[in-house]
C-alpha cells in the first residue's frame, strides 16, 4: 500500500499535500497575486504557532479570528467588513471546517453587492453572483474531516431563521489547498474522532447517493477504506504522521466525492447543528448507524460489494453497521443524541427541517418529514431499527 507522501494534485483544485508544506505559503500567495490577504481563523487558533507562522510568512496580512463552530452570517459579515476596511486582495482560510467555510464565504462575498442569503443553494441562485467579484482563497485545513478545503460551498448558520444554509458557487472553491498533516497533530482526541467520523459520513453518503458518477463513487470507496484503516491508529498514536496523513487524504476524498450527493445524516445534522450548536462531525457520527438501518432496503445490494472492498467480517448492511459501531466506539463518540443533551421535544420541527434540507435529495430513499422525525427519535433513544 502506498504511503501518504508529498504530492501535487489538481482534482478538484490544486492541492499541495505533504508534511511541512505549510512552509510553501509565501510561494502560494505570490502565485495567486495576494499582497494583502486576510487570514481567517477561529479564536482558539489565533495565537497558535501555525497562525503566527502564517502571519510571519506574510507581514502585510491582516488577522480575523471572529469565527466560532457553526459560523453565522453575522460572523461572515464582520469578517467581510474587516476585509474591505483593510483593502485586502485575498483570503487565507486556516483551521477546521468552520474557519474554512467562513473564509471561503468572505472571499466569495468580497466583491458582491447582494446579501449572503441571496446565494443559498436553491435553483440557480448562484448565477446572481458577479464572478469578477470573487477573491482568491487559499485553504489550509488543520483537521481531517470536513473537507471544506475542496468544497464549492460554505455552510453558514442563519440565526434569524434558525437554519444552516448552504451558500454555493463554483468559484467558492479555493484556488489552492495546502494539506499538511503536521498541522493536524495538535487536535484533541475528541475532535480527531469526530472529524474522522465526519470524513466517513461524507464518503459513505456519497457512495450510497443515487445517480451516475463513477469517479465520485470510486473516490468514496477509497475514502471509507482510509478512515476504517487509519482512524483507530490516530486515536492510539495521535502523533503518527502516517495515520494523520491518510486521514487528511480521506477528508479530501469525502468532500470531493460528495458532489455526487449527501443524504439523511446531513439532512438531520444541519438543523440539529443550527438549533443546538452541536459539533457537526459528532452529530454525523451519532446519526450514522440509524440512517444506515433506515436505508437498508435501498442499499443492501451495493453494501454487499462494499463490505468486500472494505474487508468487513460480516457482509451487507448488518456488517457495515457493526463496523461503524465499533469505529465510533474507538473514536470516543456517543451512541445517542440524548448524550449530547438533545431530547425529542422538537422532533416534528426537526423532521420538517430535515426533509427540506438540500442534502435530503441525495438520500437513497426519499424520506417524508414524519419519517425523519421518527428517525430522529430513534437516535435520541438509541434504538436501531434492526434491534
Amino acid at each position: 500500500m502506498n504511503e501518504p507522501t508529498t504530492a501535487n494534485w489538481n482534482y478538484p483544485t490544486s492541492v499541495r499535500f505533504g508534511n511541512g508544506r505549510a512552509r510553501e505559503l509565501p510561494d502560494a500567495l505570490q502565485l495567486h497575486g495576494m499582497r494583502r490577504p486576510l487570514l481567517v481563523t477561529d479564536a482558539g487558533l489565533a495565537d497558535s504557532a501555525m497562525a503566527q507562522q502564517a502571519l510571519a510568512d506574510c507581514p502585510t496580512a491582516m488577522l480575523f479570528s471572529g469565527v466560532t463552530g457553526n459560523p453565522t452570517g453575522e460572523q461572515v459579515a464582520a469578517g467581510l467588513a474587516h476585509y474591505r476596511d483593510a483593502q485586502c486582495d485575498g483570503v487565507i482560510a486556516l483551521g477546521g471546517g468552520s474557519a474554512l467555510d467562513a473564509g471561503k464565504a468572505i472571499a466569495f462575498l468580497s466583491g458582491q453587492s447582494r446579501p449572503i442569503w441571496d446565494f443559498e443553494d436553491i435553483g440557480d441562485n448562484w448565477k446572481r453572483a458577479d464572478p469578477g467579484g470573487i477573491a482568491p482563497c487559499i485553504a489550509i485545513p488543520t483537521t481531517a474531516g470536513t473537507g471544506s478545503e475542496v468544497g464549492r460551498a460554505s455552510v453558514i448558520t442563519d440565526r434569524d431563521a434558525g437554519l444552516k444554509k448552504i451558500i454555493f458557487h463554483p468559484q467558492i472553491l479555493p484556488v489552492l489547498v495546502i494539506a499538511d498533516p503536521q498541522l493536524t497533530i495538535g487536535l484533541p482526541p475528541q475532535f480527531s474522532g469526530a472529524t474522522g467520523m465526519d470524513a466517513l459520513s461524507h464518503n459513505m453518503e456519497a457512495y450510497f447517493a443515487p445517480g451516475y458518477h463513477p469517479l465520485a463513487q470510486g473516490i468514496a470507496v477509497e475514502g471509507m477504506r482510509l478512515v476504517f484503516d487509519n482512524l483507530p491508529g490516530v486515536m492510539r498514536e495521535p502523533h503518527n504522521l502516517h495515520y494523520r496523513g491518510n486521514m487528511l487524504a480521506a477528508s479530501l476524498a469525502g468532500a470531493t466525492a460528495f458532489q455526487k450527493g449527501l443524504g439523511a445524516m446531513h439532512a438531520l445534522a444541519h438543523p440539529l447543528g443550527a438549533l443546538y450548536n452541536a459539533h457537526h462531525g459528532t452529530l454525523n457520527a451519532v446519526l450514522m448507524p440509524y440512517v444506515l438501518a433506515a436505508n437498508r432496503s435501498a442499499i443492501e445490494a451495493s453494501c454487499r460489494w462494499l463490505s468486500q472492498a472494505l474487508q468487513l467480517e460480516t457482509p451487507g448492511v448488518a456488517g457495515l453497521i457493526k463496523a461503524v459501531l465499533e469505529l465510533r466506539r474507538v473514536a470516543g463518540m456517543p451512541h445517542t443524541l440524548a448524550e449530547l443533551g438533545i431530547d425529542d421535544r422538537e422532533a416534528d420541527r426537526i423532521g420538517e427541517m430535515a426533509s427540506a434540507d438540500p442534502s435530503a435529495g441525495g438520500n437513497p430513499i426519499p424520506f417524508t418529514a414524519s419519517r425523519y422525525a421518527e428517525l430522529f427519535r430513534h437516535a435520541v433513544a438509541g434504538t436501531l431499527e434492526s434491534d
